[in-house]
């Protein structure tokens, strides 16, 4: 045989006798002693079993309650993301008496959507007092206001972002806050009523009388609006300016003065084009005459004008 085939034949049998003979790679390397992660001591375990514990640590569901009630939801609805391998890598290395955290993050537009689920699951909207009509008297009818709640929803975001990167699941309690109604009946403010079959205006502090004024109410032809309605717009010294309708067609605009159809008060409804206002035509009070809107005397409008606002209820009733 060949001098350099012996060499090659050789040198292929050292290298199957070294593999052969190679040492296995061993098992995992356990975490050394007096290791500990998120205050857990884990020395002993290897690599799979670190990760495995810390999965089922920060993977448990948060637990809520309110009153007797109680529930839980899990960490994937928050999109909680734990990095278990960083923190295995880095205990591996460590040394005794280290502690190790764990990088834990949540998706926070996940912890919002919950937190505006349990708001909707658990407040009660406000109620205020409103106005349903009129009673046997004549006299506006209001109903009852009550207090709401509602999850203090800053409170709870931060308690669940704050929670989840721990690996501690106490019952969190779901804080709330109280909605306190802003209008009740004891102040419920002005309400107009007006009878538009006798023509006349009355107003209301609630269900006190305070004022009843005589009133031109619109003709058959452009009837008032029956219905509840609300002030929209409350303008001084206004500008007439004509309506989209046939009856205005070819007339122009109007400033503020003494002819002025609205007078020096103008409060407008929301109603479509309707409104309350004062009028020069004084003859034309105390009958259906106008074409939708409310007429009343120059010094009367003026009066009503500083005893209303913007959000004033009118109710307009048939009779």
């Amino acid at each position: 045989m060949a001098l350099w085939k012996r060499a090659l034949l050789s040198f292929v049998l050292v290298l199957f006798a070294a593999v052969a003979v190679a040492p296995s790679a061993g098992p995992p390397r356990a975490i050394g002693s007096g290791v500990r992660i998120a205050g857990v001591n884990v020395a002993g375990l290897d690599s799979g079993q670190a990760k495995q514990q810390i999965r089922r640590w920060f993977g448990s569901p948060l637990r809520f309650r309110m009153g007797k009630r109680r529930w839980s939801v899990s960490t994937s609805r928050l999109g909680l993301v734990v990095d278990a391998d960083g923190a295995v890598s880095r205990a591996v290395s460590a040394e005794s008496g280290d502690d190790i955290d764990v990088r834990v993050t949540a998706d926070r537009k996940k912890v919002r959507a919950y937190v505006t689920a349990l708001d909707e699951r658990f407040g009660i909207p406000l109620q205020n007092a409103e106005l349903v009509g009129l009673d046997d008297h004549g006299r506006p009818s209001i109903s009852e206001s009550k207090w709401g709640r509602a999850v203090r929803r800053g409170t709870m975001i931060s308690a669940i972002t704050r929670t989840l990167k721990t690996r501690i699941r106490t019952r969190l309690p779901l804080v709330m806050k109280p909605l306190k109604p802003t209008v009740t009946r004891a102040r419920f403010g002005p309400v107009i009523v007006i009878h538009r079959g006798s023509n006349h205006l009355d107003l209301f502090e609630g269900t006190r009388p305070v004022r009843s004024f005589r009133v031109a109410t619109g003709q058959a032809q452009y009837p008032t609006p029956t219905g509840l309605w609300h002030i929209v717009d409350m303008q001084r010294n206004p500008w007439w300016r004509p309506p989209d309708s046939d009856w205005a067609k070819g007339l122009k605009p109007i400033p503020p003065g003494p002819g002025n159809p609205l007078g020096t008060r103008w409060m407008g409804l929301s109603a479509s084009g309707v409104g309350i206002h004062g009028t020069p035509d004084a003859a034309s009070i105390g009958y259906s005459a106008s074409h939708g809107c409310i007429r009343m005397f120059i010094p009367d409008a003026t009066w009503l004008f500083d005893h209303v606002r913007i959000g004033t209820p009118v109710l307009i009733v048939p009779t």
